[in-house]
């Protein structure tokens, strides 16, 4: 396992064999053999593109969505974690310590589809106690990826006048 190949395919999952080469040192042929080792071992799970959803008309609404679960015996809260996965709405699941269980990360349409979902799906499925949903406002920053940020807020410039 490469460590510094991980490194620089999560920075750029583009990067060419030929590029990690030169940047580690070893030959292409090493290079795509670690690759191919890691993805096969479950490391190297996905390359996804990192995409700057309120750039678009139609973009998506994101919330966050903390859970608290009854622990099933034997199973702790995989049962239900796995169950929350399975939605085409859901774009993570996080195990929590603190006050929640579970984080969910949800993406949808608009703010309606997020409620529906949450409401309909989430809150009535066996396990869970409680809901709370906070909606994003404003992504800055996703998977190390600095978003645009450029703004016509001036709410924190003081005039002289």
């Amino acid at each position: 396992m490469n460590i510094q190949i991980l490194k620089l395919l999560s920075k750029d999952a583009r990067m060419s064999a030929k590029e990690l080469s030169v940047i580690t040192g070893l030959t292409e042929e090493e290079v795509e053999t670690e690759i191919k080792d890691m993805t096969k071992e479950g490391l190297i799970r996905a390359c996804k593109a990192v995409i700057d959803w309120e750039k678009l008309d139609d973009g998506y609404v994101s919330a966050l969505v903390d859970l608290k679960v009854t622990p099933k015996p034997g199973y702790g809260f995989e049962d239900v974690a796995k169950k929350v996965a399975r939605y085409k709405e859901v774009e993570s699941v996080y195990l929590l310590s603190g006050v929640s269980d579970l984080c969910v990360i949800v993406k949808c349409r608009n703010f309606q589809e997020v409620s529906r979902f949450v409401s309909k799906e989430l809150a009535v499925m066996e396990g869970i106690t409680s809901t709370k949903t906070q909606f994003v406002m404003r992504r800055y920053k996703e998977l190390d990826v600095a978003l645009d940020v450029e703004s016509n807020d001036e709410r924190g410039v003081v005039s002289s006048c």
